[in-house]
C-alpha cells in the first residue's frame, strides 16, 4: 500500500541495502526496467502498492537503451568459461516494446479510465451516499454528459490547488532541511546507487503537528481537505498530465543517470516512463530532490495521513464528535502510515523505486490515485456517521494494529537478514537461506540471499496478508451503511496485490532460474499459508 502498497523485496543483497508502493516489496532485487539485447523480450517484473502502492495493476512493457549482457564479461563465470547457473535464456530486464493497437490499448485505457473513475467515485461518495446503484443509474441515464455535469468548475479547481501547492512546498523544504542520515539505495543497471536523506518519520510527525497548529491558529479549517476533495482530485488529474510530460521530456533529453531510455513508442514511454531516478535541484541540494520519492512518499503517503485526519475533523465539525467507526478507521490508518515512514528506506528498495520508471503509471497513481482511492472509505464516513459498538470497534482496532505490527516485523526480519548477510537467528533458529546467483545487464555475476525463515517461511509474499487484513479493518465500517463504494479500496487492494505477486514470481523465476525453483520448494505457498 501505498504508496501505498508499496512492498519490501523478498531478496536480500549481500551488499548494504536499504529498505514501494506501492507499493509498493518485490521478491526481486533492484533492477531498472532496461532492455537486454536488441530484439529480445523480457518478462514483466513484479511487486508495491502498497504500495504507497499507488496505481492500478498493469502489465509492464519492454524497455530499450539499457546495456545488454556483455560477451566479454569480466565476471568469474565468464573468465573460467563456466555457465552461469542463474542466467536464463531470456533477460530478466527488458527490451523493445511492440506498438500495435492491442499493445497500446492497455496503457491508453489506464490513462483514461482511472482518471474518470476518480471524478465519478468522488461524486458518488459525496453526493449519492456512496451508492453504486445510484451511480450506475445516473451514468446509464446521462452518459457521457454526466462526466462534465459532475466535473468541478475550473475556478474551484484552481482554489483547491492553493493548499495543495503549499503542502508540496512544505514537503519539498523538509526533504533537505529535516535532519536524517544519508541512505544509499540498491545498485542500478548503470552501476549508479541513488542516495536519499532518511528523515521520513521526522517529516511525518512534523507534518501532523504543523497541520493541527495551522488549524488551531485559524489559518484554515481542519476539515479543509474534505471541503476541497472533489475539485482537488480533478485538478490533480490535469496536473499529473503535465507533470508526466515533463518527466518524459527530461528522461529523454536531460536524464539524471544512465538508467533511462526509450521503448520506441511515445505512448509506452509516457505511460511507463523514460527515467528510473529523475532528480532536480542539485545546485541547491547536492543529492537533489528525487521526484519519485516526492510523489510516492512525501505527497501520496503523506496526504494519506493528513487527508484522513482532516476528514475526521470534518465529522467532528458536522456532528460535534467522532463516531467510533471513524475513529477506528483513522487510527489504524495512522498506525499504518507511521509504520511506512519508519520503513521508508525499505520502500526505496521495492519495485516501485528500483524497477518502475517515473511515468504516468506510477506518478499519476501517487499524485491522484492514492490520495483519492486510498482514503475513499474515510471520505465516505464523514457524512455517513456509523456506530459499530464498543466490542466491534475494539476488535477491529486490535486486529488492525496487530496486522500492521506483523507486516512491520516481517519487513524487519528481511532488513536484519540483509544487514547481517544472512548470518542471523530468527525466532531462535539460524536463518534458512539460499544463495542465488544472477547476471546483470552488464554481464557481471552477482549474488542475492533468499530468506526462508520466520514469517518468510510461511509464504513467499507473506507480507501481503497482514496488509490485506489491516486494510479490511479500516474499510469494513463503511459496509454498515448498506452501500458498497466506501469498500472499493479493499477490493482494489486485493486485486493489486494478487497481480503484483504474479509479476514478482515471473520476474524472479527469470532472474534466478534454478535457485528460484529451489526457493519455491522450501516455501511452497505464494501468499496464504497452506491455502495459496
Amino acid at each position: 500500500q501505498g504508496p501505498p502498497s508499496r512492498r519490501v523485496s523478498r531478496i536480500s543483497k549481500l551488499s548494504p541495502r536499504r529498505s514501494p508502493m506501492p507499493p509498493k516489496r518485490s521478491a526481486s532485487r533492484g533492477r531498472s526496467p532496461s532492455p537486454a539485447k536488441k530484439g529480445s523480450r523480457g518478462k514483466s517484473p513484479a511487486a508495491s502498492p502498497k504500495a504507497p502502492r499507488g496505481r492500478p495493476p498493469a502489465k509492464s512493457p519492454a524497455r530499450s537503451k539499457s546495456p545488454g549482457p556483455s560477451r566479454t564479461s569480466k565476471s568469474p563465470d565468464a573468465r573460467t568459461g563456466k555457465k552461469d547457473s542463474a542466467a536464463g535464456q531470456k533477460s530478466w530486464s527488458m527490451s523493445k516494446a511492440k506498438s500495435g493497437v492491442a499493445e497500446l490499448a492497455g496503457p491508453v485505457a489506464l490513462m483514461i479510465g482511472p482518471a474518470i473513475v476518480v471524478v465519478l467515485l468522488t461524486y458518488a461518495v459525496l453526493k449519492l451516499d456512496g451508492s453504486a446503484e445510484k451511480l450506475l443509474a445516473a451514468s446509464l441515464k446521462d452518459f457521457p454528459s454526466i462526466l462534465w455535469k459532475v466535473h468541478p468548475a475550473f475556478k474551484d479547481m484552481m482554489e483547491a490547488m492553493k493548499p495543495v501547492v503549499v503542502f508540496w512546498a512544505v514537503q519539498l523544504a523538509m526533504m533537505p532541511l529535516v535532519p536524517g542520515k544519508i541512505h544509499t539505495g540498491p545498485i542500478a543497471p548503470s552501476g549508479h546507487r541513488p542516495k536519499y536523506k532518511a528523515n521520513g518519520i521526522a517529516c511525518y510527525l512534523l507534518t501532523v503537528v504543523l497541520f493541527f497548529m495551522g488549524a488551531h491558529f485559524k489559518l484554515y479549517n481542519a476539515g479543509i481537505f474534505y471541503d476541497i476533495a472533489a475539485p482537488m482530485y480533478a485538478a490533480l488529474n490535469y496536473f499529473s498530465i503535465v507533470f508526466c510530460a515533463f518527466l518524459y521530456f527530461k528522461g529523454l533529453n536531460f536524464p539524471s543517470t544512465k538508467d533511462s531510455g526509450s521503448t520506441g513508442s511515445v505512448i509506452f514511454d509516457y505511460f511507463w516512463g523514460t527515467e528510473l531516478y529523475p532528480r532536480v535541484g542539485h545546485k541547491f541540494w547536492p543529492i537533489g530532490w528525487d521526484l519519485k520519492q516526492f510523489t510516492n512518499c512525501r505527497w501520496g503517503m503523506m496526504f494519506w495521513a493528513i487527508g484522513t485526519l482532516s476528514f475526521m475533523m470534518k465529522q467532528q465539525e458536522l456532528y460535534g464528535k467522532f463516531y467510533d467507526s471513524m475513529f477506528i478507521s483513522v487510527m489504524v490508518q495512522q498506525v499504518y502510515v507511521l509504520k511506512f515512514f519508519l520503513w521508508e528506506t525499505g520502500y526505496l528498495n521495492t519495485m516501485d523505486i528500483q524497477h518502475d520508471r517515473a511515468g504516468f503509471y506510477i506518478c499519476w497513481g501517487c499524485l491522484v490515485w492514492v490520495p483519492c482511492l486510498y482514503t475513499i472509505h474515510t471520505l465516505f464516513l464523514v457524512e455517513n456517521p456509523i456506530h459499530i459498538g464498543d466490542k466491534v470497534a475494539a476488535f477491529l482496532g486490535a486486529l488492525g494494529v496487530l496486522s500492521v505490527y506483523i507486516n512491520w516485523e516481517a519487513d524487519q526480519q528481511k532488513i536484519t537478514f540483509r544487514e547481517k548477510n544472512g548470518d542471523v537467528e530468527i525466532w531462535g533458529k539460524k536463518a534458512v537461506k539460499i544463495v542465488a546467483t544472477y547476471r546483470t545487464d552488464l554481464g557481471i555475476n552477482k549474488q542475492s540471499l533468499l530468506l526462508a525463515s520466520g514469517w518468510w517461511a510461511m509464504s513467499r509474499h507473506f507480507h501481503y496478508l497482514p496488509e490485506i487484513l489491516a486494510a479490511f479493518t479500516w474499510s469494513v465500517p463503511t459496509l454498515w451503511s448498506g452501500n458498497c463504494l466506501g469498500f472499493v479500496y479493499w477490493v482494489y487492494l486485493v486485486i493489486l496485490l494478487l497481480h503484483r505477486s504474479f509479476r514478482d514470481e515471473d520476474r524472479c523465476a527469470t532472474k534466478y532460474g534454478e535457485h528460484w525453483k529451489e526457493y519455491k520448494k522450501l516455501v511452497p505457498y505464494k501468499i496464504i499459508p497452506y491455502v495459496f
